[in-house]
């Protein structure tokens, strides 16, 4: 139902109603002047022909300085929902299953059954914090169980997975031959320390899916990247090859830049996105809805007993404010995601809105 609620909030604004957009996490703050430069700077010199479907060296060398792994372990790819995709493909293209912890980003679900792969989910509530059973976890595997999907810091619950379930996860992973594909795109902007799957030794078999899309603001520009083994980051080339072949270089440049410039950048987004994240939780807290506090941008997952999640959002979407229902990231009909992705203004008088509608 994401998607619906997206397209017919589209319509709604077609038909000239305003619409407070709280249901993407598409950052409202515009991509850093100097990484625009350095696209425009790169298309001027000429840098828009075919290039390498590993992608560019300078690029590849700069994110594995960042994570302490080889170059040989990079690949570019056109987003990390490509990274994920093409991962999940090149694992599960002759059978077997997935476990993916709830609540999830439904993009995993949705390219697993495209590819014929079946999917286990393993629900996780609020109550305990979000935080996965291992026990749970175990009796899921089976002899087809491939793949671990972690999202960390979660999607839709700005939630970071602790230490110490991490380890067990991966524990339990290693014990039974079993890859994990951790997305770690809110990982850089984390308000707390964000343990990373590169943690447990790049050489291992366990993939990083990362991207520019929400550190940098360049969700339109189509730029993400994997941190694997070179076996696996060969066979993605291979599938880059045979697809759309190469990231466009000047905007391999841009991003190359944006890496200059991590720090500063990704200081700037936690604080904004901070703010928004206090308001929110005590406007919300006010009302009365039950949430964990967010340890990342950009979303929060609010929980009123005995809400219908789904009339919920379409109600409110008439009200002239656009959610996402719980159901689209899992079995939390009594939820629904907000994403601070709109101007500070906008979002205050969304949350109001919000918390009317309740009253």
């Amino acid at each position: 139902m994401l998607y619906e609620i997206n397209e017919k909030a589209l319509k709604l604004e077609r038909e000239g109603k305003k619409i407070i957009r709280l249901n993407l996490g598409d950052p409202d703050m515009s991509t850093p002047s100097e990484i625009v430069e350095a696209a425009y700077a790169s298309m001027k010199a000429g840098n828009t022909k075919y290039s390498s479907s590993y992608g560019e060296q300078k690029l590849r060398q700069k994110i594995a300085e960042m994570h302490g792994v080889k170059t040989e372990n990079v690949g570019i790819t056109p987003g990390s929902k490509w990274a994920i995709f093409s991962t999940i493909f090149l694992t599960m293209k002759n059978g077997g299953n997935i476990i993916i912890p709830t609540p999830y980003w439904t993009a995993y679900d949705l390219i697993a059954k495209t590819i014929g792969a079946k999917t286990k989910l393993l629900k996780t509530e609020m109550e305990t914090n979000w935080k996965v059973n291992l026990d749970d976890l175990e009796k899921l595997i089976d002899n087809e169980t491939k793949m671990i999907i972690l999202n960390n810091p979660n999607n839709p619950t700005s939630k970071i997975m602790d230490d110490k379930t991490l380890d067990g996860i991966v524990e339990i992973a290693n014990k039974k031959g079993i890859i994990i594909l951790s997305d770690e795109v809110y990982g850089a902007i984390a308000f707390n320390k964000t343990k990373s799957i590169l943690d447990y030794g790049a050489d291992s078999k366990h993939i990083l899916s990362n991207g520019f899309s929400k550190t940098f603001t360049m969700t339109g520009w189509r730029i993400g990247y994997i941190v694997a083994n070179k076996m696996l980051i060969d066979q993605v080339t291979k599938l880059n090859q045979i697809t759309f072949n190469n990231v466009p270089v000047f905007i391999q440049d841009a991003a190359t830049k944006g890496l200059e410039l991590h720090k500063q950048i990704a200081e700037n987004i936690k604080a904004k996105y901070k703010q928004r994240a206090d308001l929110a939780s005590k406007k919300l807290g006010e009302a009365g809805f039950k949430f964990t506090q967010p340890d990342a941008p950009f979303y929060l997952f609010p929980k009123r007993e005995g809400l219908d999640g789904e009339k919920f959002t379409l109600n409110l979407l008439d009200n002239g404010v656009a959610v996402a229902p719980g159901t689209s990231f899992g079995d939390y009909q009594e939820h629904f995601r907000i994403s601070l992705t709109a101007p500070d203004n906008e979002i205050e008088t969304g949350l109001d809105k919000i918390c009317e509608a309740t009253q």
